[in-house]
């Protein structure tokens, strides 16, 4: 549960910053676009697609938006082609990270990223250098009105997930990568679309950190998702409870 508790405050903390909603959308164009590049152009058969309207609909983005962003993927070689790249390194502490990024320009990407962990006391790595420290997951997020817990947690076992976790707020749904279309199609034709529904980096262990580290580290995370080329940061980090609070205020 503490890891469960610390991603879901990771998520509060950045929904803070998704207010920027220019930047917010800017991310959302971009998967829009890549996902209908790498697959069909309609999200019934792309699910790829379909989780990056969900989102971008979450994110209350005008559907002409959404539309033109579908319509520039689904034309190949006309406009941007965004590049998917992962970085991995250490941020202060000893806290591994992973960086994914949509980017039009490797090294200017490459080069954005490494800065940040620079300055704040980081190094960027070479690849898989920390994603040993990580398993790769399908995540699913329904609020919790939607469902009992017990519903949930039938409903999710039904479809092949691995875990469900549900809290006061929502249920977390978990699977192996080879099942998330699977299991998001069962639980979206259940209880409809998700509020959020990818593939997430999640660690094994964490590694606690004071609340001095836990500032710097905020910064560096801050940083990094404030960047336009990068769409997820993940971290191994577990700071108490008190001290997140604090903070986060």
């Amino acid at each position: 549960m503490a890891g469960h508790s610390q991603f879901k405050n990771i998520m509060y903390r950045k929904g803070a910053q998704d207010a920027k909603r220019a930047k917010v959308f800017t991310k959302l164009i971009r998967e829009l676009t890549t996902a209908a590049r790498t697959g069909l152009p309609d999200p019934d058969g792309n699910p790829r697609l379909r989780a990056a309207v969900t989102a971008a609909r979450d994110a209350n983005m005008p559907k002409d938006t959404i539309e033109r962003a579908i319509k520039r993927g689904a034309g190949g070689a006309d406009g941007e082609n965004y590049e998917e790249i992962r970085y991995e390194g250490y941020g202060p502490g000893g806290v591994a990270v992973i960086v994914e990024a949509l980017t039009d320009n490797r090294n200017r990407t490459a080069s954005e990223v490494r800065a940040a962990f620079g300055k704040f006391g980081g190094n960027l790595g070479e690849s898989n250098s920390v994603s040993f420290m990580f398993e790769r997951k399908g995540v699913i997020h329904y609020p919790l009105e939607v469902a009992s817990a017990d519903a949930m947690f039938e409903a999710a076992l039904e479809a092949g997930a691995d875990n469900v976790e549900s809290d006061a707020e929502s249920h977390e749904v978990t699977c192996a990568p080879d099942d998330f279309s699977s299991v998001r199609d069962a639980l979206e034709a259940k209880f409809g679309a998700p509020g959020q529904a990818r593939l997430s980096w999640r660690p094994t262990n964490t590694v606690s950190v004071d609340g001095d580290t836990a500032q710097t580290l905020f910064k560096l995370l801050d940083v990094l998702e404030d960047n336009d080329d990068v769409q997820t940061v993940s971290a191994n980090f577990e700071v108490a409870e008190d001290v997140l609070a604090r903070l986060t205020a």
